[in-house]
């Protein structure tokens, strides 16, 4: 879906899930995003408002709410700097990987009886649904339970917004409804149970079915056990010798305890991958013997005394608060929309800035005052010296926004995440924070994912533009493509709603309805029932990204061969001119 060039992917997103756990019921925010970030490039992320933007950028620099998990996908960041690892052979160096190498030969012993293994999972499986729910009927049992509790809870919440004196009369009929929804609960809870129990004995009660599954059973597990017997290749001994060296670089970071509790885990899952005929050799399978628990490090080559690879930095599995420190602020930086709320109001604006670099660069006080200094004087304070130990309160907004800048770049980051950083700043206090972040820019080199609503904004600090819409990036090109070229009927609607594009006396265009609700599974198009356009394949199934130019690409039936030609609207035909005058591009 990604652009081909020369240009470095700094970080590599792929069908990246977020969800959250709100009030007892599963939100999905990110719905399956894929997308390539290139090295000192200024990419903005646009939608409404839940949109899933935040969210996505949150991702990269492991800012999730706690009531937040990433499902599925990945975030690889590519950096060579923090990717570089090296572990040193102690004395318990080569008796460990001796010792995983052995039980990885034992377990590859079982590889050539891999499809009858499966066959003998899939009749095991077969036999215990019929003993409990098929996935039909527990999926079903599971829904109705989890709308009812939820419902539950909101009228319990309801309640308690109630006044005791005055509203008794809604309190009474409030707890009879969570009366009620108790009641149906224990009964369909106790329904799901006898339903189990009648499918237990039912299943004890036949026979036929039992001898038959004895035997099958039997035949299988004969036929494994003569697959199994055999010895393995020495090209696959030589694959797991590298593997084993690969699991102690990955936990080489840990103590002594904690490393054999995730070498023990580790071999747990490489245990099941090869029963299950999964080629460990292949890259993107060993990635996911890893699974969420650790960051793999590819074995690259060894000295007597270390051993030496480079670490996959994949940011959706980052669990540690240590390997969190060596990315957030110093890699990947993020300037917020209000700076009263990013800076500490009783703390010296040199203090908050000093402390930053302390943290995450060798170097003295002395030192780190004059990194600041200079910091200040880039970021446009005047006299910056005698301002130095001021409080935020003595900067007007647009400086405060100044200083949260140079906090953000004290560390030279490699990707700096602005989240909406002019929003709370006056029109032309905007124009120079925009400006100054492109100065910047190619001062230090970073990438700048910005994000936004405002579309005038992203005229003038992007080279790509990706849209998303509920969850999902729908359109994704160059500025140039998305602003004259769009072909996602959102796009044409968010660029139909610009003021700066409205006549005189005519109604400004706003787009109809609501995003629709991520509690619940979307089916076909996300933006149908609002799409002028839809046709009735949108409400069926969901389109694919259709790809335009080498660089541009949309997700729109629109695009298929077979759709009607629809033009876009005549609001945004010949919009160029329009857009020079009111955005200065």
């Amino acid at each position: 879906m990604e652009e081909k060039n020369d240009r470095k992917v700094l970080l590599s997103v792929k069908d990246l899930e977020v969800k959250f756990r709100v009030r007892g019921r599963i939100l999905t925010a990110i719905r399956g995003i894929s997308l390539d970030i290139y090295e000192n490039e200024s990419i903005a992320i646009v939608g409404e408002s839940g949109s899933g933007k935040s969210v996505f950028t949150k991702t990269f620099a492991g800012m999730l709410d706690s009531n937040g998990f990433i499902s599925n996908g990945s975030i690889v960041f590519n950096d060579d700097e923090i990717a570089d690892t090296s572990v040193s052979k102690g004395w318990l160096a080569n008796p460990i990987i001796r010792n995983i190498h052995k039980s990885l030969n034992r377990y590859s012993k079982a590889e050539p009886g891999s499809e009858t293994y499966k066959e003998i999972l899939n009749l095991k499986s077969e036999r215990k649904m019929k003993a409990t729910l098929s996935d039909e009927q527990d999926q079903e049992f599971t829904s109705r339970l989890d709308e009812l509790r939820f419902q539950r809870t909101e009228a319990f919440n309801l309640r308690q917004t109630f006044d005791s004196k005055t509203e008794k009369d809604k309190i009474k009929a409030t707890s009879a409804q969570i009366d009620a929804f108790d009641k149906e609960i224990k009964e369909l809870e106790k329904k799901k149970k006898e339903t189990i129990a009648e499918h237990k004995k039912a299943l004890r009660s036949d026979t036929a079915y039992n001898n038959e599954y004895n035997t099958k059973l039997a035949a299988l597990k004969s036929k494994y056990s003569s697959e199994t017997t055999g010895e393995i290749s020495q090209e696959l001994s030589d694959r797991n010798l590298l593997a084993a060296k690969e699991v102690y670089l990955s936990v080489g970071r840990f103590n002594i305890l904690k490393r054999l509790r995730a070498i023990h885990k580790l071999k747990k899952s490489f245990k099941k991958a090869i029963r299950l005929g999964e080629d460990i050799s292949n890259d993107e399978v060993r990635e996911n013997v890893y699974g969420n628990e650790l960051l793999r490090v590819r074995f690259e080559d060894e000295t007597d005394d270390k051993l030496h690879g480079t670490c996959v930095l994949n940011l959706a599995k980052m669990n540690h608060p240590a390997d969190w420190s060596q990315i957030r602020g110093s890699k990947i930086a993020t300037v917020f929309q209000d700076p009263m709320t990013s800076l500490n109001p009783i703390i010296t604006i040199g203090k908050q800035i000093t402390s930053i670099i302390l943290k995450h660069q060798n170097c003295s006080e002395a030192e780190a005052r004059e990194r600041a200094l200079k910091l200040m004087h880039q970021v446009g304070i005047p006299n910056a010296e005698n301002r130095f130990d001021d409080y935020p309160f003595q900067y007007s907004g647009g400086m405060r926004q100044r200083i949260v800048i140079a906090i953000a770049l004290s560390c030279q980051p490699k990707i700096l995440i602005c989240d909406e950083p002019t929003t709370a700043l006056d029109v032309t206090i905007q124009a120079q924070i925009l400006q100054l972040l492109k100065d910047l820019q190619r001062e230090y080199n970073y990438t700048i994912v910005f994000i936004t609503h405002d579309l005038g904004v992203v005229a003038n600090v992007a080279d790509r533009v990706a849209v998303l819409y509920a969850g999902q990036v729908i359109e994704l090109g160059s500025i140039e493509e998305v602003f004259y070229d769009p072909r996602h009927p959102y796009t044409w609607a968010l660029l139909s709603s610009l003021p700066q594009l409205a006549q005189k006396g005519v109604k400004l265009y706003s787009i109809t309805g609501t995003p629709p609700s991520l509690y619940n599974k979307i089916t076909g198009d996300a933006f149908a029932p609002r799409n002028p356009y839809c046709m009735k394949v949108d409400t069926l199934v969901e389109p694919p990204m259709f790809k335009v130019t080498e660089t541009h690409y949309a997700k729109t039936w629109l695009l298929d061969p077979r759709a009607p030609k629809i033009e876009k609207p005549e609001l945004i035909n010949n919009i160029h001119e329009k857009l020079i005058e009111a955005f200065n591009i």
